[in-house]
């Protein structure tokens, strides 16, 4: 079958992308590394998911140093959206200009938020996100509401929400990507279970990109997905100005496919890599890279998990509907970002011994089921910084390799603090276990890969940047990148429906471009 694009992953970028094009009848044809995740009661053990890592690849990276570590990565149909806590945020509008860290500045867009505005509108809707548009004061304008209303907070954190307003703080409800009908719960696809943030979905009721953009194309006449199938290379014409033919490993066999349009979606690290695997003569560091920008400007975020303990029971059940943003751009006496507030999943005393191994090991389980039981639980996101040496490289032995150094650590120490001086204003530090504060925090290490962005970034210079402002490689006619790599910031929110908006606005280029035969 002769194709009009080969689209390589079917993540938040390369499944919202086909998604687009199936509708316009392009013929495609779908290359994942990975299968389909397979539905089993395995799905929500957290003891599986997060102490045993279940559905995490079995490969390893090298860090700067060379010291070699095994990256939280996932190959599904559906990419890392299969395990991804689903929360759907925007940028900020300030986010898409220049920022000044403590440690840098955090480069402007060739676009603004304008831009992309009607593109997070569609992808809201193609991924039925649930939320209020007003509540929070840093959003930009909108066009149209979300699909879904907000999901409701449960007692304990609506008291939370109450408790954050009568402070003078701006609580919000987090954007949530679930199939939840509250108004028809008997109907609904969504059973608001404790397994959503981290774990696989065992009913399919999680936005992501399986789904919602991948399955309901797959019956049509004009879709083809291979599963298993890892492109290992690209291979080009003489002149070297167009891909000619991708080389897929599937099932240990190689097989080679042609289209006029090639697009990467494979996510920053492995797009970044396989265009650097894919060097010849007439680009010889790697496909795309006269500027040596390829790989470069790897950014993953500042985050932690953050658990309060408190004398206050907290049985929550879907915990994730909560944010706060008041210290995203500072605060009063401090001029740099902070970032972003959000609950993230309950905690469970299985997650406690897959993180935290070595504090765990000693405590018996009715302590850690008592945590559980007091567990109010935050995620705290700070902006990284685009640092060139901050990079994807291929070792001699074709090893991916992971150079980072952390930038803005003050800027999230000063958001950790800030928390914990906030939980003690609305007085959880006078309710607190021991009659003390306790908190755990879990970092996350450079394994922790999941809002990996960079690498490819997008812009008008070519000496600058490795795309153009649709996302087409500078030096090559028909290759394109589409998924977080393009990012040339990084903001201090989760990377994923800007990914997919991204995708919508360069699918209606590329319909754009077939139909007018260019």
């Amino acid at each position: 079958m002769a194709y009009d694009v080969i689209i390589i992953g079917t993540g938040a970028g390369g499944g919202t992308l086909a998604h687009t094009l199936a509708s316009a009848g392009l013929r495609l044809l779908l290359l994942e590394r990975g299968d389909f995740l397979p539905r089993e009661t395995e799905n929500w053990d957290p003891s599986e998911v997060f102490v045993k890592n279940r559905y995490i690849s079995t490969e390893t990276w090298r860090d700067g140093a060379g010291k070699t570590f095994a990256p939280q990565v996932h190959y599904f149909v559906g990419g890392a959206t299969k395990v991804y806590g689903a929360s759907l945020y925007r940028l900020r509008p300030q986010d898409f200009g220049e920022i000044h860290h403590v440690d840098g500045i955090s480069p402007a867009w060739p676009l603004d938020y304008g831009d992309f505005e009607p593109y997070y509108t569609k992808a809201e809707w193609l991924y039925q996100v649930h939320g209020n548009h007003g509540e929070d004061p840093t959003e930009g304008f909108v066009s149209k509401p979300y699909p879904w209303p907000a999901v409701s907070h449960e007692p304990r954190i609506e008291q939370l929400a109450t408790d954050l307003r009568a402070a003078g703080y701006h609580p919000f409800h987090a954007p949530c990507g679930i199939l939840l009908d509250e108004a028809d719960r008997p109907r609904s696809n969504c059973i608001r279970c404790l397994w959503c943030d981290g774990y696989p979905c065992l009913v399919h009721a999680k936005s992501d990109a399986d789904v919602l953009a991948v399955r309901p194309i797959l019956g049509l006449p004009n879709v083809t997905l291979l599963v298993r199938a890892e492109v290992v290379k690209l291979e080009t014409d003489g002149s070297g100005a167009s891909v000619t033919k991708v080389i897929v490993n599937r099932d240990g066999a190689r097989e080679e496919y042609s289209a006029p349009i090639v697009v990467v979606c494979a996510g920053a690290a492995n797009s970044a890599r396989l265009l650097l695997a894919s060097a010849n003569d007439k680009h010889p560091h790697g496909l795309a890279n006269g500027s040596d920008q390829v790989g470069r400007n790897y950014m993953f975020h500042n985050c932690a998990a953050v658990m309060a303990v408190s004398l206050e029971p907290n049985p929550t059940t879907y915990q994730k509907t909560l944010g706060l943003n008041d210290f995203y751009f500072g605060e009063s006496g401090y001029d740099y970002p902070m970032g972003n507030v959000q609950m993230v999943g309950k905690s469970l005393p299985p997650m406690y011994r897959g993180e935290r191994p070595h504090e765990t090991a000693l405590a018996p389980e009715f302590t850690l089921e008592e945590l559980s039981k007091h567990s109010v639980d935050f995620w705290l996101t700070t902006e990284d910084l685009p640092l060139p040496g901050n990079r994807i490289t291929l070792g001699t032995d074709g090893m991916t390799q992971l150079s980072y150094t952390q930038t803005n650590r003050s800027e999230f120490a000063r958001l950790f603090a800030r928390l914990e001086s906030v939980l003690g204003q609305i007085g959880m530090r006078a309710h607190s276990m021991l009659r003390r504060d306790y908190y755990f925090q879990q970092d996350v290490p450079i394994a922790g890969v999941a809002h990996q962005v960079g690498t490819c970034r997008f812009g008008t210079d070519p000496a600058t940047s490795v795309l153009d402002l649709n996302c087409k490689t500078h030096e090559l006619d028909n290759l394109y990148v589409v998924d977080t790599s393009f990012f040339p910031s990084i903001g201090a929110v989760n990377p994923g429906l800007t990914a997919m908006a991204n995708a919508i606005r360069v699918g209606e280029h590329l319909i754009a471009r077939i139909k007018d035969g260019a």
